[in-house]
């Protein structure tokens, strides 16, 4: 037989197959399709070297991202997408930066150990569409991947593992990090819908910006960096992978900024939570339960936030009708619509931190912040439960330092002796050594920042030597102290600058 004839002959022959096939797909029961491509597929299976597993993005009732898929998808967006012929360029879900992905039907190869895998991009379109369906398209995007049968044990055991590893690990990288919100429980939205409302977390704190000594600076840095890493040393402990931090010390002292700096050294989302929207202990361990790992959970000022002064009740007192012996925490009212009393208890919170409950997800900080560290329960910042306690106290000249170049771009000036001078013989926060350097006008240049700086600092000596002079009255400083007007150190909280609150004092008095 010619050449020729051959040819003729086998496009003759694909030819018919072809139109019988079309003529099956079209005509043919969507029942008997399947059963003989289940057949096809089986008998094919004994000739064919290869196997397939497929990552679907959608399973069961679509209603969540497939993990796996996700996985899948940012695994070969940063490894096989510089090979891909066609590209397509979205921004993520949860993603700060455009990501390029394999385009639908695109093939790549990968290579593992010396194995050579092959990655595919399909989708299908549903035989049926539901009426109730929340897609506009009823289309199933999945990633096939493809591998010779001999190396099957290495690449289920192995490759795939390394896959999902590198794939959250570069999730992690590129999204978008939040800070997350309790709304109060009459208020969380529908079934299946998250109790944390949240916006982007972009605060630019860091620990090169703090006013902080270096020496503490470098420990608290070396300390969280050390955690981060430690998931096989909790492991081996028998430790959920969590650490607990107190950071106490005068109001403007750079509580709510350290925090922000400890979000962004690790890159770490912020859960704040507002205990007083929380109604009780079961509210609260929900809240918990639907926190991420990579997060912190904050209780800032909770000696405010809920009555935890751990003035417990003696034998002698009486417990009321409405109480019990648990130690009640929670007594204010939610004055808004809808609300009740917070019920939270000192033993639900002590729970919260460091119960079984706290275990679920792991690499997790839990931060409380306070200005009266004295006036806590000692169960509630015990070692255990807040691991490292942090003091945050008024500007020292190392703080100064790092103010002044943050504000003036200064390293130094013939001015920085007598500040040093002032600065250690007046207490006076970095808040308001910040609020002093700030120029107020185009025309304020850093040797006029500088001098108002230097000013204040007298006013404020000279404030603190006429108090000791002439000092308050005891009942007079036991009611301020009570109003929150003036703290047990004697020292002043609230927005106005140091030496504006202290002249007042003292002419009040």
């Amino acid at each position: 037989m010619k050449m020729s004839e051959m040819w003729t002959t086998m496009g003759s022959t694909l030819a018919s197959f072809m139109f019988l096939w079309t003529i099956m797909r079209q005509y043919c029961p969507y029942g008997v399709q399947r059963f003989f491509e289940k057949y096809t597929h089986r008998i094919t299976s004994y000739f064919y070297p290869y196997v397939r597993i497929s990552f679907h993005e959608y399973m069961g009732d679509r209603l969540k991202r497939s993990e796996a898929y996700a996985a899948v998808e940012a695994y070969l967006s940063a490894n096989t997408s510089k090979s891909a012929k066609r590209l397509k360029a979205e921004m993520g879900k949860d993603s700060s930066n455009l990501v390029l992905t394999m385009d639908e039907y695109e093939r790549v190869t990968d290579d593992y150990e010396g194995i050579k895998v092959w990655w595919v991009s399909s989708k299908v379109m549903s035989a049926t569409r539901s009426p109730m369906s929340y897609y506009p398209e009823q289309e199933k995007r999945f990633y096939k991947l493809t591998f010779h049968n001999k190396y099957r044990d290495m690449i289920t055991e192995s490759y795939l593992e390394h896959v999902m590893r590198e794939g959250k690990e570069i999730r992690l990288r590129n999204r978008q990090r939040k800070l997350y919100t309790n709304s109060p429980g009459y208020k969380w939205p529908s079934y299946k819908q998250t109790m944390w409302s949240h916006i982007v977390f972009e605060h630019p704190a860091t620990f090169d910006t703090m006013a902080m000594e270096p020496e503490k600076k470098r420990e608290i840095i070396e300390d969280l960096v050390t955690f981060s890493k430690s998931k096989d040393f909790y492991a081996r402990i028998g430790k959920a992978w969590k650490r607990g931090y107190l950071l106490y010390g005068p109001p403007g002292t750079g509580k709510s900024t350290m925090i922000a700096a400890m979000a962004n050294l690790l890159a770490y989302d912020v859960y704040d939570l507002e205990l007083t929207a929380v109604k009780d202990n079961t509210e609260l361990r929900k809240l918990l339960i639907e926190t991420t790992s990579k997060s912190i959970i904050v209780i800032e000022d909770i000696d405010c936030s809920l009555d935890l002064t751990g003035q417990r009740k003696k034998k002698g007192d009486k417990l009321s009708d409405d109480e019990n012996e648990k130690d009640v925490v929670g007594r204010k009212e939610v004055k808004e619509e809808g609300g009740s009393g917070s019920k939270v208890t000192l033993s639900g919170l002590l729970n919260f931190i460091d119960g079984i409950w706290s275990a679920c997800g792991g690499e997790r900080l839990i931060v409380f912040t306070t200005n009266y560290v004295e006036k806590l329960d000692p169960a509630l910042i015990r070692r255990g439960r807040m691991d490292k306690h942090i003091q945050l106290s008024y500007c020292t000249f190392d703080g100064f330092k790092v103010l002044a170049n943050n504000y003036l771009k200064l390293e130094t000036h013939p001015l920085f002796d007598t500040i040093k001078r002032l600065v250690g013989e007046v207490k006076i926060t970095p808040a308001d050594v910040a609020e002093n350097l700030m120029p107020k006008s185009p025309l304020d240049d850093p040797h006029k920042c500088l001098s108002n700086l230097i000013e204040a600092l007298e006013e404020a000596s000279k404030t603190q030597e006429l108090r000791q002079s002439s000092p308050i009255k005891e009942e007079h400083e036991e009611i301020l102290q009570q109003n929150g007007t003036i703290k047990e150190n004697g020292d002043l909280p609230g927005d106005k600058p140091i030496h504006q609150c202290q002249r007042w004092l003292v002419n009040d008095t």
